[in-house]
């Protein structure tokens, strides 16, 4: 819809343009009887009374849309780019694409927010030998900036900076809509249909450490992305395929020859890997077995089948275990679902003409790229390549999925640039419509910055890394002395919050770089989710301290006015409403860091707001309230549910007492 108005809007300006040069040239030819130039001009002037008319029936339309959509938060940083972007196309329509650069400013006694489009814009006209100062460029769109609802003042600074300066009543509108209507996502243009690809460990293999940050940073994006409101297939896709699973079999039928009538204690599946791994490479008989076992398999026979099922299931309790205690929710598709689909896949690109032969391979080159994919190996046998290919085309096709993320180590970066190529040389999507990414992350190091392993040098088991965290967690809790003031369920639930910590503590760092350190993740200083736990906690007491219910706060909310006189209370109000614009910020880039910086920012925020203005006042004498603030406690509300949310998209559970 508001594309739609930016279009005709530009349309009326041009004509408007046209018909003034017209009227001037007609003015000027009067006593030339110059009928063409008339009739263009009526002609004109015709179309352009209908795109008026169109023009008004969208801007109705549009209004009625924000009226629909009134319970979403308003997005500060796009509205100011709305009513800057109309200012801008009126000031120099002759621009095609104006830059439109808007930030919140870096300096609040300068103003709010700032755009900086003056000095791009005087390079683009300096481009068409037009030079105007950028000052006077910023001075032409301060003029043209339509009336608006948000806007109290403008100032140009500096080679052209514009500060801009927001109604105070306006914030403290938003604010108090805010508490009405609850922390809602922005508006939505369009709902889509998201797959987001992530834990994804292989059967019959422990969880490590490098799968929690696949796991932790996926369900995050999943969160955000539904949290928006948008369509979400969470993916789990395993390991549950290929030549591995031929010697499994072969030891479970030697190990448990019963399997078929006796389900098998297969306690330790790791080391039942890793016994037919020892047997594969060291016993040649027990290997050509394997191979037949792996034909059959995949000839779909039985007592295969049943073999195989009963080792996926084993790795499926386990991996359970670990969803279980990081509160995760996924849906296991593994390479497996995709066996039929493969086949298809390949006969596609035969038919194409984009398979080649390599020394019995049939690989595939994809445009700029200079590593081909493997889509059949010379044993006839299908690949990860061929699996990743006809799990993107299911998704694309029989998902209809209009935004795919895969969340894997950055090393696999290259591969998935490939097969991402791939697809788009075969026409399954264009990346202009259809969003396919992978969002990529770096190894977990320790903090000698090394790879994360045990001390024997070993890959770090994840439930014995959960497992410690439990243990640390209670010892820092008896430390404080905790043990002595909660109760026995809520100590539990204090201890639990240990996984919130090592969520947090992933998400807060860049995807790219994370060292791994449990006394810092357990810190209740600094941007630790242990800090802000108890800062929510604290800031959630504080009603209660002055006996103020739910119901009354909500009731307030309706009829109290949203001061926001001190300037804490101004800074704090404009930080709650940052919100939706940080999240349309990840929603671009992917990085969830930028939402635990925007959490810290708002918890320290708000200690800055509690030191400097009363929000309730006791007598010194009895401790008995004697004095509250409703609109500051109202602040403190706001304050509380906007880091209720950001915890929810983490994935961090608060708990009511630390």
């Amino acid at each position: 819809m508001g594309d739609l108005i930016t279009e005709y809007t530009e349309r009326l300006q041009q004509q408007e343009l046209q018909i003034q040069a017209l009227s001037a040239e007609i003015e000027s030819l009067k006593n030339s009887q110059n009928a063409s130039s008339s009739a263009e001009l009526e002609a004109l002037m015709e179309e352009n009374s209908r795109l008026k008319y169109r023009f008004n029936i969208l801007n109705r339309a549009l209004q009625e849309e924000r009226t629909r959509c009134g319970h979403a938060m308003v997005n500060i940083n796009q509205r100011l780019q709305e009513v800057f972007g109309l200012a801008i196309r009126t000031s120099f329509p002759e621009l095609e694409n104006p830059p439109l650069a808007l930030a919140p400013n870096q300096q609040p006694k300068f103003g709010d927010y700032q755009c900086n489009s003056a000095m791009a814009m005087a390079q683009m006209l300096k481009a068409k030998g037009v030079k105007v100062n950028p000052r006077e460029i910023a001075e032409r769109i301060t003029r043209n900036l339509p009336d608006n609802e948000l806007i109290q003042k403008t100032e140009i600074a500096g080679p052209g900076f514009i500060n801009i300066h927001l109604k105070r009543s306006f914030v403290s509108k938003l604010l108090s809509k805010l508490l009405i209507n609850g922390v809602k996502p922005p508006p939505l243009a369009s709902r889509k249909r998201v797959v987001v690809d992530f834990s994804s460990p292989n059967i019959a293999k422990e969880m490590h450490v490098g799968h929690l940050r696949s796991t932790i940073i996926g369900d995050s994006m999943s969160r955000l992305f539904e949290f928006l409101g948008h369509d979400v297939l969470r993916l789990n896709h395993v390991g549950d395929w290929g030549t591995q699973f031929g010697m499994l079999i072969a030891h479970l039928q030697d190990k448990f020859p019963d399997y078929l009538t006796a389900s098998p204690p297969i306690g330790d599946l790791q080391a039942f890997y890793k016994e037919s791994k020892k047997r594969f490479d060291e016993d040649e008989a027990f290997k050509k077995r394997a191979y037949q076992c792996v034909v059959k398999l995949q000839s779909k026979e039985p007592d295969f089948i049943k073999a195989w099922n009963l080792i996926c299931d084993v790795s499926r309790q386990e991996f359970q275990k670990i969803y279980d205690c990081l509160d995760i929710k996924i849906i296991e598709r593994g390479e497996s679902y995709y066996q039929d689909l493969m086949t298809d896949v390949v006969k596609e690109a035969e038919d194409r003409g984009f398979v080649q032969l390599d020394e019995g391979r049939k690989i595939i080159f994809a445009p700029g790229q200079s590593l081909p994919l493997t889509v059949v190996k010379s044993d006839g046998g299908y690949t990860y390549d061929t699996s990743d290919l006809a799990a993107l085309r299911q998704r694309l096709f029989e998902e209809k999925a209009d935004t795919i993320i895969y969340v894997t180590d950055s090393g696999q970066g290259s591969h998935f640039q490939v097969v991402f190529a791939a697809a788009q040389m075969l026409g399954w999507y264009d990346p202009k419509v259809t969003r396919v990414e992978h969002a990529g992350f770096g190894v977990v190091l320790g903090e000698d910055k090394k790879k994360f392993k045990t001390r024997s040098g070993e890959t770090v088991r994840l439930m014995d890394l959960l497992d410690e965290g439990l243990k640390r967690s209670m010892d820092k809790l008896k430390e404080k002395e905790r043990d002595q003031v909660l109760t026995a369920d809520e100590l539990v639930k204090a201890q639990r919050a240990v996984f919130g910590c090592i969520k947090y503590a992933d998400l807060s760092h860049n995807r790219i770089t994370y060292v791994f350190s449990f006394d810092k993740m357990l810190d209740d200083r600094g941007n630790t989710a242990a800090y802000l736990l108890y800062a929510f906690t604290r800031i959630r007491s504080i009603a209660r301290l002055a006996n103020i219910d739910e119901a009354t706060l909500r009731k307030e909310a309706a009829s109290t006015e949203i001061l926001l006189e001190h300037e804490k209370e101004w800074k704090l109000g404009k930080c709650i409403l940052r919100f939706p614009e940080i999240l349309v910020k990840i929603l671009d880039d992917l990085l969830l860091h930028s939402l635990c910086d925007y959490l810290y920012e708002l918890a320290t925020t708000f200690t800055e707001f509690y030191d400097s203005c009363y929000c309730v006042e006791k007598d010194r004498q009895t401790g008995e309230v004697v004095k509250v603030n409703m609109w500051r406690m109202l602040l403190c509300d706001a304050t509380a549910a906007i880091m209720a949310q950001c915890f929810h998209i983490l994935g961090l559970n608060p708990v009511e007492r630390m």
